[in-house]
């Protein structure tokens, strides 16, 4: 099976309307950036975007938002992007807020195929509302359920043609997670190599979990900028 695909643009090709697609990244960290941007450009509408964060206005998921082609995110933490709070706050885009660590084990949740966990985190709060909740050991417990996708945008520092990832420093993130938990997983590399050119013990996401790889060697190395009063 040849899974190398000659462009994000390619890639992007396959995705519908109306799909679910997890994004990986941390602030602006890792993210799938070329095929995001692809995304934007072919203007692909009705989408749910799970993914810890909205990236910011003129960068990464932001761009998306601007555009207006998704219709619910569902992440951690959505500061530094004005588009992503105008929309919410107008009702023009659901929006589900999940802690960070609840966040991380319902997508492992979902690769693991595991159906359901129990965790205290955000008992008592609105997080709750409309969940089981369980007392276990004289502890209360809120009832989480798995994050699947249709696909995941993932990104890594090198790949090679079977699919195998390595993933460098801080850009390891979500990115490992959410490839195990998606129906079709995509992605994009600084480096693509052959088989065999990866030590098997660096390996971090095994090709079994890829369907597509491409490789998009320049990157915009940006850091967030924020302003303290």
């Amino acid at each position: 099976m040849n899974k190398v695909l000659a462009s994000a643009e390619e890639a992007v090709s396959r995705i519908p309307d109306g799909a679910t697609i997890m994004m990986g990244g941390f602030g602006l960290c890792g993210i799938p950036e070329h095929l995001i941007s692809a995304l934007h450009a072919r203007g692909t509408q009705g989408l749910t975007v799970i993914s810890n964060n909205a990236g910011i206005d003129d960068f990464g998921i932001g761009v998306l938002l601007r555009s207006r082609q998704v219709r619910k995110m569902i992440a951690t933490y959505v500061g530094e992007n004005k588009e992503f709070e105008r929309q919410y706050l107008s009702g023009e885009l659901e929006v589900e807020l999940v802690p960070q660590g609840t966040f991380a084990e319902r997508i492992r949740a979902g690769g693991a195929g595991i159906g359901g966990f129990f965790t205290p985190t955000g008992y008592g709060t609105l997080i709750a509302d409309q969940k089981e909740t369980r007392t276990i050991d004289g502890m209360p417990y809120v009832l989480e359920k798995p994050l699947i996708a249709d696909f995941a945008f993932v990104k890594a520092w090198k790949g090679d043609r079977a699919g195998n990832l390595v993933y460098r420093k801080t850009a390891r993130n979500f990115n490992p997670v959410m490839a195990t938990a998606a129906k079709v997983t995509i992605a994009e590399v600084e480096q693509l190599v052959e088989p065999g050119d990866i030590d098997p013990d660096h390996v971090v996401t095994p090709g079994i979990y890829v369907r597509h790889i491409l490789e998009a060697a320049h990157y915009e190395k940006r850091i967030e900028k924020r302003t303290v009063r």
